[in-house]
């Protein structure tokens, strides 16, 4: 028993070893299984359907912000849209579907304005103006509209308080000279299609042309405020311009905006935040540094990065990515310092993985909820903040469309008939906002490792 012992126990010559190089990947095979991090991520955040509702909602809005030039039928954003015979600007129009006024019957007989198109006819319903107090003669009363005669013409004049027709006693007995204290319009028939008698627009293959420089429509026919279909679905504000067009114009810019501060905060937050949390002898100058610009309040610093430098865009991304890192950079370090000497790390570093990987391998995942929480709220963040640097002057050009712009406008109308110029750019700022909030939760709770089974 001893020799077969002894011949158990012989030493092994060191020609029967080689070295082993070391491999990172293989060093991380004893802890291996067919666990997927992000296939787990996806797989819980796709149980969650309100997010999934809303990322769908958003996707949809910002494809059709970017593709919204491109559809036919649309105004440039910042062309102001004139009456192409008053030449007068198209200001306050109220939203609606189509840009017809009004749908006349046959036999309506209208004013035409001479006005070189080939397609389109430029019409009223007002033969002429009669001035204030000039007499007229009424042919036949009636108590919405009088039959009368002016200056050799024939047509309707209206008969409300607006007007104030001077009548005699015994007014149905007609004809009788009257007057107005107000001028008012002579319309070609009993309606008014344009309440101001300003021309309107047909097309010329509805009318049948008279001599006496008036036509009559032989069709039915909608009469347009343009010489075009194009609706104004949003309006036009007080410059004339297609709301619907300085929306998504304002849409594109804001979030490109919000993209790039939220970008630009992530990627030097996370660095930052990274170094200060895992790099000991870099916590205390990071420190002081962080305690330096924290102390300088955000709007401050808002404020004047845009007074020095000229508005624009690069500006504002400038303005609110100078402090705005630092929140993102504080929260990484502190999440960093819970979770740097657990026993993970620990092993990690025992068997020689390099710092860098152990950031990215062992300490980022963790963080990836947090991270995207913090990215999705620093887009509505951003675009709230380029709101209030144009509500206080110092924000983009009126040249520049952007929501901050737009709110700013329809906030001083939210009182007058104009109030839709507000309420379009805000529903619009509300659906970003409350998109990115609830889908930002709900990626950072699939995120979380604790969550996945």
């Amino acid at each position: 028993m001893k020799g077969i012992r002894d011949h158990i126990v012989a030493p092994l010559e060191n020609s029967g070893f080689s070295f082993a190089e070391y491999d990172s990947a293989a060093a991380e095979m004893a802890g291996y299984s067919d666990y997927s991090y992000w296939g787990s991520t996806f797989h819980c955040f796709l149980k969650n359907k309100t997010a999934m509702l809303l990322t769908v909602v958003l996707a949809v809005l910002l494809v059709f912000t970017f593709i919204q030039p491109y559809l036919p039928g649309q105004y440039e954003a910042n062309l102001v849209i004139n009456h192409p015979i008053t030449e007068m600007q198209m200001m306050n129009v109220q939203p609606g579907f189509t840009n017809v006024v009004a749908e006349a019957e046959a036999g309506t007989v209208l004013a035409v304005t001479p006005w070189e198109n080939e397609e389109w006819a430029a019409v009223s319903n007002a033969l002429a103006t009669i001035p204030s107090r000039k007499e007229f003669t009424v042919l036949e009363y009636g108590d919405e509209f009088c039959f009368v005669e002016y200056d050799g013409k024939q047509g309707y004049v209206k008969n409300d308080f607006t007007t104030k027709l001077k009548l005699p006693e015994d007014y149905e007995n007609t004809p009788y000279e009257a007057r107005s204290n107000f001028s008012v319009k002579l319309f070609t028939s009993p309606n008014d299609l344009t309440n101001k008698g300003d021309e309107l627009f047909v097309k010329k293959s509805a009318l049948t042309m008279r001599e006496d420089g008036t036509a009559v429509l032989k069709e039915p026919a909608k009469i347009r405020l343009l010489p075009d279909t194009r609706p104004f679905l949003f309006g036009t504000n007080n410059a004339g311009q297609d709301l619907w067009a300085m929306v998504w114009s304002g849409t594109r810019t804001s979030l490109m905006i919000g993209m790039v501060v939220a970008v630009f905060q992530a990627v030097i937050g996370i660095l930052i935040g990274v170094l200060w949390g895992y790099v000991r002898s870099l916590d205390r100058l990071l420190t002081e540094v962080y305690n330096v610009i924290d102390n300088i309040p955000t709007t401050i610093v808002l404020i004047l990065v845009s007074y020095i430098l000229r508005p624009g865009v690069s500006t504002l991304i400038l303005a609110m990515s100078v402090t705005g890192w630092v929140g993102m950079a504080r929260f990484v370090r502190n999440q960093i310092v819970i979770i740097r000497d657990r026993d993970y790390n620990l092993a990690s570093r025992c068997l020689g993985t390099g710092t860098f990987r152990i950031i990215m391998r062992n300490l980022l995942p963790y963080l990836v909820s947090v991270i995207t929480l913090r990215m999705a709220l620093s887009v509505p963040g951003a675009i709230g903040s380029e709101v209030f640097i144009t509500y206080i002057g110092l924000g983009l050009p009126v040249s520049i469309p952007s929501l901050g712009n737009l709110i700013n406008v329809g906030r001083k109308l939210l009182a007058t008939s104009a109030s839709y110029q507000l309420v379009f750019p805000t529903i619009v700022l509300s659906i970003i906002t409350i998109s990115f909030y609830i889908i930002g939760n709900a990626f950072a709770d699939a995120a979380d490792p604790k969550n996945h089974t």
